[in-house]
């Protein structure tokens, strides 16, 4: 069923993105050439495929259920890209096929909808630019994120208006047809993201009730819900959280539900010291409000079924995995698990202590391997490797479900990792947040 799905999603995008080249072969005008008309179509195939962006990073849960949420977003990321180059050939191809129209662009004489679709296009290169270069142009991420959200709007209506200004292929009535309910489902996604689900967090708040110091320069917040139940989630699920701001702000970041799916009311997070927004995370006072969206994602236990289970960790990475196993002993659970945790120091490990309580409550095994262990250390060392985890694992290690979770850099290892143990695909789940 999920196959199905994920297959019905991925048709649905190619034939909405194509939806506009559909349209070009409905009563076409005379044609003008070969290139020029291939411009045309790029073009429309890009800003089709842009305002798809408005739906794909919307957060609708049965978009993104067949995937996870963070495989959707990296698939934004790249096909926002491949969008990008066609807008860009449709400009370049059509100038070079025909240089006739280069007098156009002369800022003095030049059309309504041509200036339009060069400020469009500015806009677009900018977009693209500070998303792929964020961090060396030292963007903070609210910052980005408001420039992102407006400059792309933006750019997608300044380029429907350069479509229809233009008008050779927008003449007919179903052209115009398919044009208008494409813009009209764009801003319906764009409102219902920005407004409504904006609401639906504002009238169910909740308020920090405990900021807890962790290892590893971390803090879990505890957040109690006021005027409502609270969120039921799954162990592995993750919401946005905003601060102190109203959810209409766009001050909004991802974090890993830590505590147990069994409990209700209050949910904690456990976040790392890291960027600029949870650079002062443990500085947040008790009582201050805040919204959640969500939950989301697919790393969750429950769609599993499993003899037993390897956990790989790194850093910070631990928060949902952690859910997972207090959702275990919650439930008493007795599946034999092996949690491999990679840090830098026994001080940088976070839930340490509880991790060896949860030894005696779970069919657990802790592993930890140090990257810069002090000399008395006489547990594992360096980086996880298929020879360190063989050691480890049980025999029926092929029938166990592997959730890994950590920085960007230890995933990918992981893929070879997990290639030389000889493991299969489908056993293999993991997630990730470096969404930008």
């Amino acid at each position: 069923m999920r196959y199905l799905r994920s297959t019905f999603w991925i048709g649905l995008y190619f034939i909405v993105a194509v939806a506009p080249l559909l349209a070009m072969l409905v009563d076409p005008p005379p044609g003008r050439g070969f290139w020029r008309e291939f411009s045309v179509a790029i073009g429309f195939a890009g800003l089709s495929m842009m305002g798809l962006q408005f739906f794909i990073t919307g957060r609708f849960k049965i978009l993104t259920a067949p995937y996870g949420i963070d495989v959707v977003y990296h698939f934004h990321r790249n096909i926002s890209l491949v969008a990008f180059a066609f807008i860009l050939l449709h400009a370049v191809v059509l100038l070079a096929a025909s240089p006739e129209l280069l007098h156009l662009l002369q800022p003095a004489t030049a059309p309504w909808w041509m200036v339009v679709g060069v400020i469009g296009l500015l806009a677009f290169v900018v977009v693209i630019l500070s998303s792929l270069f964020r961090q060396g142009l030292g963007l903070h991420y609210e910052l980005w994120r408001l420039l992102h959200g407006y400059l792309s709007l933006a750019a997608v209506v300044l380029s429907v208006a350069h479509v229809v200004g233009v008008g050779y292929y927008t003449e007919s009535p179903v052209k115009q047809g398919v044009w208008l309910v494409m813009v009209a489902a764009w801003g319906l996604a764009l409102v219902y993201v920005r407004l409504c689900k904006s609401f639906v967090s504002w009238y169910r708040p909740y308020v920090v009730e405990e900021v807890r110091p962790e290892h590893g320069q971390s803090w879990t917040l505890r957040l109690r819900p006021e005027g409502h139940a609270g969120m039921a989630f799954k162990a592995g699920q993750f919401a946005w959280l905003t601060l102190e701001k109203l959810p209409f702000a766009i001050r909004e970041h991802p974090f890993s539900f830590s505590s147990s799916a069994m409990q209700s009311g209050a949910v904690e997070m456990t976040i790392k010291e890291l960027g600029d927004f949870t650079a002062g995370i443990g500085r947040v006072a008790p009582g201050t409000r805040a919204y959640l969206d969500g939950p989301y994602g697919s790393f969750v236990l429950d769609e599993r079924e499993a003899p037993g289970f390897c956990f790989v960790a790194g850093g910070v990475g631990i928060s949902p995995i952690m859910s997972m196993l207090r959702t275990m002993a919650d439930r008493h659970d007795r599946r034999p698990v092996v949690l491999f945790y990679g840090s830098k120091n026994p001080a940088s490990i976070t839930f340490r202590e509880e991790l060896e309580e949860l030894e005696k409550r779970l069919n657990l095994k802790v592993v930890h391997t140090l990257g810069d262990p002090p000399p008395d250390w006489t547990g594992e060392r360096g980086r996880l490797s298929a020879e360190l985890m063989a050691r480890y694992l049980p025999e029926n290690r092929m029938q166990l479900e592997y959730f890994i979770c950590g920085p960007v850099p230890m995933q990918k290892a992981m893929q070879q990792v997990v290639a030389r143990l000889g493991l299969l695909p489908e056993k293999i789940h993991s997630e990730s947040f470096n969404f930008v």
